[in-house]
């Protein structure tokens, strides 16, 4: 798999915003790929190195967040976590990245019983490998990316509203998995 440079991510984030529209009524939106996720390795809340690799051959939500216990942050994670047994459905690995220490993200986790790795970024190396900005804080963005079985980015949420947000990418895995994105294909 390929790495776009983080200037290409960017680009993509900016012209892709505001993504497709409403889903016509004769059907979803086909989801054209945006280009190939950045891969990465950072340590998760045990400390142990994760990979983008290590979940090829299922989709991955890729979701930045600004900031441990906050409450726009908490009520994402959270929303994730109550919509588990939905996104397990479909197959798709959920991956949660802030610039918090380990530390923090294992105490996060616990506090909420969430099934899902929180990735800390402490260097800001993933966040400019996706070209997600930081806020005003210096915070990173809350902005997500959903990517295919092949490590093929096919939705960015940018500036997401936590209280829907869940329902936004589950509608995009079901449409992954209806268009056959949800695992990975032979070498074609």
């Amino acid at each position: 798999m390929s790495s776009s440079p983080a200037w290409l991510v960017a680009i993509t984030l900016a012209l892709c915003a505001c993504g497709p529209g409403a889903p016509p009524a004769h059907g979803p939106t086909r989801l054209e790929p945006i280009s190939a996720a950045p891969g990465f390795s950072a340590p998760d809340e045990t400390g142990k190195a994760r990979t983008l690799a290590e979940f090829r051959g299922r989709p991955v939500v890729l979701y930045f967040y600004p900031k441990d216990g906050t409450p726009g942050c908490t009520r994402e994670a959270c929303a994730f976590r109550d919509e588990w047994q939905r996104i397990a459905a479909t197959g798709a690995q959920v991956l949660g990245v802030s610039l918090d220490s380990v530390e923090s993200h294992a105490a996060f986790k616990q506090q909420h019983a969430l099934p899902f790795p929180l990735l800390s970024d402490t260097d800001g190396k993933l966040l400019e490998a996706y070209g997600v900005t930081r806020n005003a804080k210096g915070y990173a963005s809350r902005t997500t990316f959903v990517i295919d079985a092949e490590g093929i980015i096919r939705r960015i949420f940018p500036e997401v509203d936590p209280a829907v947000h869940v329902k936004e990418v589950l509608a995009v895995l079901d449409a992954m998995r209806q268009q056959g994105l949800d695992r990975a294909h032979p070498a074609r």
